[in-house]
C-alpha cells in the first residue's frame, strides 16, 4: 500500500485503536464465542501485532475497505490461535495497550449476534464511531461554553426512553422553543462533522472515505 493511501499515519494511531478495539473485542466474543479473558488477550495481541509488526502493509485498497480487511485479519488470527497455546502472558516486557475491557463487556448485551460476520463487526464499529463522536461533541460543547446545547441534545437525541418535548426542554433550561431547535441543529451538525473527521483519519483515501461515510451516516 502506498504511503499516501495509508490509513495508519502516525498521528492517527490513537484514533485507529479507539475506533476498532471495542468492535474487535465484541466481535470475538459474539462471533467466536470466546471467554472475556480469551477475547481480551486476542484483542491485545491483534492490535499490538497490527501496530508494531507492519501488518497494515498487507492492506490493498483495491480489494476491500480497510474495515473489511481488519475483520478478515482478525478472523485469521483467531483461527490460528489454538487453545493449547494458552492466553497471552501479561508483563515480562510484553507490550500492552490501555484498553477498558470492562466497559466493552458491559456494552455486550446491546450487541446483536445475528447476521453475517461482516454485519456483526460493522454494527459494533458503527456504534463505537457514534459513541466516540458523542464524546468529542461533549468536549467541544464544554470548550465553547455550549453545555446547554449538549444537555438538550443528550436529553432529546440520546434519550433511552420517551423523549421530552421541545416545550419541556425549554422550561427545563429556561430557553425559548426556537432556541431548543437551534441548539439541536448545532449539536447534530457538529456531531456529523466530528464523526466524519474521525472517519477521515482511519480510511485509506477519498474513495473509501465517501463509501464508508454513506454507510456510517445512513439511518
Amino acid at each position: 500500500m502506498q504511503s499516501e493511501h495509508a490509513p495508519l499515519r502516525q498521528q492517527a494511531l490513537d484514533r485507529f485503536v479507539e475506533a476498532y478495539w471495542k468492535p474487535a473485542y465484541k466481535y470475538i466474543r459474539l462471533r467466536w464465542r470466546k471467554s472475556p479473558e480469551d477475547a481480551e488477550d486476542l484483542t491485545q495481541t491483534f492490535f499490538v501485532d497490527f501496530l508494531e509488526h507492519g501488518l497494515v502493509a498487507r492492506f490493498d485498497v483495491e480489494r476491500a475497505a480497510f474495515r473489511t480487511f481488519l475483520r478478515v485479519s482478525l478472523d485469521s488470527q483467531v483461527q490460528r490461535r489454538h487453545e493449547s497455546e494458552g492466553r497471552m502472558k501479561r508483563g515480562g516486557g510484553v507490550t500492552m495497550l490501555s484498553l477498558d475491557f470492562p466497559s466493552a463487556e458491559r456494552e455486550l448485551p446491546l450487541a446483536a449476534p445475528e447476521g453475517s460476520p461482516e454485519e456483526i463487526f460493522y454494527r459494533e464499529w458503527q456504534r463505537q464511531m457514534f459513541a466516540l463522536a458523542v464524546e468529542d461533541l461533549r468536549r467541544l460543547a464544554k470548550a465553547n461554553r455550549r453545555e446547554v446545547h449538549f444537555k438538550i441534545f443528550e436529553a432529546y437525541d440520546l434519550a433511552a426512553e420517551a423523549r421530552p418535548s421541545y416545550q419541556e426542554l425549554g422550561l427545563r433550561h429556561q430557553v425559548a422553543v426556537t432556541t431548543v431547535t437551534n441548539h439541536l441543529a448545532w449539536a447534530r451538525r457538529e456531531l456529523r462533522r466530528l464523526m466524519l473527521d474521525r472517519l477521515a483519519g482511519i480510511t485509506s483515501g477519498e474513495s473509501e472515505f465517501r463509501s464508508e461515510a454513506r454507510k456510517l451516516l445512513s439511518p
